[in-house]
């Protein structure tokens, strides 16, 4: 007969099949059936900048998982996916090309640039998505959404314009962070913060009455160039006298004024603050509450400006060096103090941020941010894990303004335009040909475009159809659930509900699950630079995409950070072929069968009692997975299905049917037959969800004629196979084969070596079931003869193992050379106590302790654990060689 499985598992081939089989027959597409639930995600769209890292393949395949298996369960299902415009990291891109051609994107004015942004995006923006599909992804890929195609951009005019005559979008002078390297402003959560060693600098502030001076510390004291003030607390009696003396600031002849500001801390320092309005966010406040001159200093490039005096044209860092010096050699630097502090970087291009005052648009928050907050704490949106709840709150009642203006040319323009005739400002959705107020054609539309982070505020309601009611949007919306990283919590997913509840009235998503970053294996954060870098794409071509998905999976457990180790990988590659391994095992006796369904297999009850047996253990799985499921316990249904398929099923159920599977008896051959492959074929349903190549492979060449299995039904747990006394006696009969088959292994006695078994068991009802499992036993482990009573006197020069309340002896006489074995042992005791002792004395060691690296250490303890470990195995070996003595 020919073989329906291969010998070995090979993957590369089998998943390519899978995708086009799959997309062929438009499985991925989204189903509308009125009367069933729905169940719909939209993908966190990965810049069209990006390629597939692992916190990609975590992030879509924990998506995929809930998709499949909520597309099995019957629901309406959509995913949508889509590509998100990057506007900086785009640019950047683009711009980088051009610089290697010599060219600037001024050079090419600003249609031109942009339309070659959009070229670039035609060639190289697809390269995410493909990788997706690779990955095994599942969306309705005919819905793919960019947040710059013409729908999402209709929806982004619709409301900035309905924004703005809310009077919720505004345009004013305000401090922003500012990239100099990208020349834009960067909303709060654009700006990464870095702990580096700095320096604190003290500087001596003359009275300008010549009475005294007064210490300031800084980390930027370029900036003091731009100072208006030395602010003090209006409660600090040092400086009560200074009420109308002005302070002549350092390398300058101006003089500023001490202002009282309840701001400043009168116990840090001195209790003095040097105030830079145009360069502190913090400063800006006070200038403002004190009518302060906003003197900016230093230009859009990150250069001293003409208001700097001698040092204007210096770079910033430059000017700090030169500043320092100057302060030193006219007597003015207090000193200088070595200075850990958090560093602003902008979040693409990694250059320092500065504070800086500017013209911007901005989005008032406030409002919004409350209907959010309210929505989370009526349980109208369910944050998972839980404890991300009070860092939510904490951040959505300090919000600030939010700036959605950048100046940049790749992104949705800003849809205002001022008349150069009269200066009215129009806000339309639709280009205007005049102005509204004088008639005037000359209009200038602003330049800058609009935060990325905005379009895709709206990405819930958008990418089904807004501002058109589609039926999309009446059947997904909301949506079932937000997969994403914490780190966008804010970015991201606080934004989408301000934006759907005040578009929709209505939660974009019931449920945000926000999952822990992928780190490597000793829980250090994966870069290029440590080259510690677990490529997915790497990893797929080397053990398979289904092997990755289950690594992730497993390892996927809510609030817990995920240390991806390959090894790890590798070893549930094994577990895929274990499934593999099993199933060719069924197919050499199912071959020619029936499905299941179309056999009569009797009442359960009446069955065998292992048939009984893993019927329930199946009914009591399927419960527990899909209850994991349904709740993102991720992990847990991975650790669930692993523990099912490798020992109950392949370990103990296959083993133990194996005489039937060759009975003589075809009722009894014909029996084992049906539950072995009804079984099987709830594992791969199971399962499918996360490792979907291989159990659609196994799934097609099953008996009869069969769907796809990614469109089949997800099994229902049936309460009525659960037994908990059958489940009972199987676990009394694995712990004797297993106490047996523990003793042979730990006397070094070969298998095929028969040996006798004595067990000793103080219940007669129980010593009656073992005797009539006594043939199963002696099968299983190999035994010449069992005996099983309630008294009677022990073996001599037996080995013994406890379970229970019953003792299980086999008498090892002339099996076991007990001298030889314990010398053995001794020897590897020996190397075992050396290499431990080497290990203490390291940890023991304040300098390697205090010099090597976190992970180092780590590995180090590890190996001690595992040593003691092998120790106290090693030593309940020799004892129970003793014993035979």
């Amino acid at each position: 007969m020919k073989e329906l499985l291969s010998k070995g598992y090979e993957f590369a081939g089998i998943e390519e099949k899978w995708l086009k089989r799959w997309n062929e027959a438009k499985c991925f597409q989204a189903t509308m059936q009125e009367g069933r639930p729905s169940f719909s995600i939209v993908i966190p769209p990965p810049n069209v900048t990006g390629v597939l890292h692992v916190g990609h393949a975590l992030n879509n395949t924990m998506q995929d998982v809930l998709v499949r298996y909520h597309r099995m369960c019957g629901d309406n299902t959509v995913w949508v996916p889509g590509t998100d415009h990057a506007g900086i990291a785009t640019q950047n891109v683009v711009e980088r090309q051009l610089a290697a051609e010599g060219k600037s994107r001024h050079d090419l004015g600003r249609d031109e640039f942009v339309r070659k942004v959009w070229e670039w995006r035609a060639e190289k923006g697809g390269a995410i998505i493909r990788q997706l599909k690779r990955l095994g992804a599942s969306c309705d890929w005919d819905r793919e959404r960019f947040t710059m195609d013409e729908g999402l951009s209709s929806a982004v005019r619709e409301v900035f314009v309905r924004l703005y005559h809310e009077g919720l979008i505004y345009k004013g002078d305000y401090i922003v962070n500012w990239c100099p390297r990208c020349h834009t402003a960067l909303a709060d959560d654009e700006v990464e913060h870095e702990e580096k060693n700095g320096k604190l600098y003290h500087i001596r502030y003359p009275f300008a009455d010549g009475s005294g001076s007064v210490v300031v510390a800084t980390t930027r004291p370029e900036t003091m160039l731009g100072d208006t003030a030395v602010a003090v607390h209006p409660e600090d009696g040092r400086y009560a006298h200074l009420a109308g003396v002005g302070i002549r600031l350092p390398l300058s002849e101006r003089i500023i004024p001490i202002v009282f500001d309840h701001h400043v801390q009168k116990d840090f320092g001195t209790g003095a603050l040097k105030v830079t309005p145009a360069h502190d966010r913090d400063d800006y406040e006070i200038g403002r509450r004190h009518d302060l001159e906003i003197l900016k200093v230093m230009d859009s490039t990150g250069h001293m400006n003409e208001q700097a005096g001698i040092y204007g044209g210096l770079d910033r860092f430059a000017c700090r060096r030169k500043i320092v010096e100057d302060l030193q050699a006219q007597g003015f630097l207090d000193r200088v103090e070595e200075y850990e502090h958090a560093v602003g970087q902008c979040y693409r291009c990694k250059t320092v941020v500065e504070a800086t005052t500017s013209l911007q648009w901005f989005v008032s928050v406030k409002p919004l941010a409350a209907r959010a907050v309210q929505a989370v704490r009526d349980g109208r949106i369910n944050i998972y894990p839980k404890t991300w709840y009070n860092t939510f709150y904490n951040w959505m009642d300090n919000i600030r303004d939010w700036c959605i203006s950048r100046q940049i040319w790749w992104g949705h323009r800003v849809p205002a335009w001022n008349c150069a005739a009269c200066g009215e400002m129009i806000v339309a959705t639709v280009d205007p040909s005049h102005c509204p107020k004088c008639g005037s054609a000359e209009l200038i539309q602003e330049t800058d475009v609009l935060d990325t982070w905005f379009s895709s505020a709206l990405w819930p309601f958008s990418t089904l159809g807004w501002p058109e009611q589609t039926r999309e949007l009446a059947m997904f919306y909301p949506t079932s659930v937000l997969i994403t990283s914490f780190d966008i919590l804010f970015f991201w997913v606080a934004r989408m509900m301000m934006m759907g509840l005040h578009f929709m009235d209505e939660v974009p998503f019931r449920d945000v699950y926000l999952h822990a970053l992928v780190r490597d294996k000793y829980g250090k954060k994966m870069s290029k630079s440590t080259g510690n870098v677990i490529d997915p794409l790497e990893v797929i071509d080397k053990y398979g995409t289904d092997a990755l998905r289950f690594t992730l999976i497993a390892f996927a457990a809510q609030g817990r950070e995920i240390k991806l180790d390959e090894e790890r990988i590798d070893g549930y590659r094994f577990f895929i072929n274990k499934i593999w391994n099993a199933a060719r095992f069924v197919l050499m006796h199912v071959a020619e069968m029936e499905p299941p369904h179309a056999r009569d297999m009797g009442s359960p009850q009446n069955l065998p009692l292992i048939h009984q047996w893993i019927l329930s253990r199946l009914a009591a799985t399927t419960s527990e997975v899909r209850a994991a499921l349904d709740g993102y316990r991720f992990n847990d249904a991975a650790q669930c299905l692993y523990q099912f398929i490798w020992y109950e099923f392949c370990d103990w159920y296959v083993e133990w049917i194996k005489p039937d599977l060759f009975s003589k008896d075809l009722a009894i051959r014909d029996q084992a037959r049906t539950v072995l492959l009804l079984v099987l074929e709830t594992i791969l349903k199971l399962i499918h969800p996360i490792i979907p190549f291989v159990t659609e492979e196994i799934w097609s060449v099953l008996p009869g004629k069969r769907e796809l299995l990614m469109t089949s039904a997800y099994p229902e747990a049936d309460a009525s196979l659960r037994n908990s006394a059958v489940e009972g006696q199987v676990e009394l009969l694995m712990g004797v084969i297993t106490g047996i088959r523990n003793i042979r292994a730990e006397a070094d006695v070969h298998p095929s070596t028969p040996i006798e078994a004595f067990i000793l068991c103080p219940v007669p009802e129980r010593v009656a079931f073992l005797e009539s499992f006594a043939p199963t036993i002696t099968d299983m482990t190999r035994l010449s003869s069992l005996v099983v009573t309630g008294q009677g006197e022990k073996p001599t020069d037996a080995a013994t193992y406890l379970y229970k309340d019953m003792e299980i002896y086999v008498p090892l006489k002339g099996l076991v050379d007990v001298e030889k074995e314990l010398a053995k042992l001794a020897r590897e005791r020996q190397k075992v106590e050396a290499k431990l002792a080497q290990v203490s004395a390291k940890l023991a060691s304040e300098k390697f302790l205090g010099n090597a690296p976190a992970e180092v250490v780590m590995k180090e303890q590890e190996k001690k654990t595992e040593m003691e470990a092998t120790m106290a195995k090693l030593a309940e070996a020799e004892q129970r060689l003793r014993d035979l003595g």
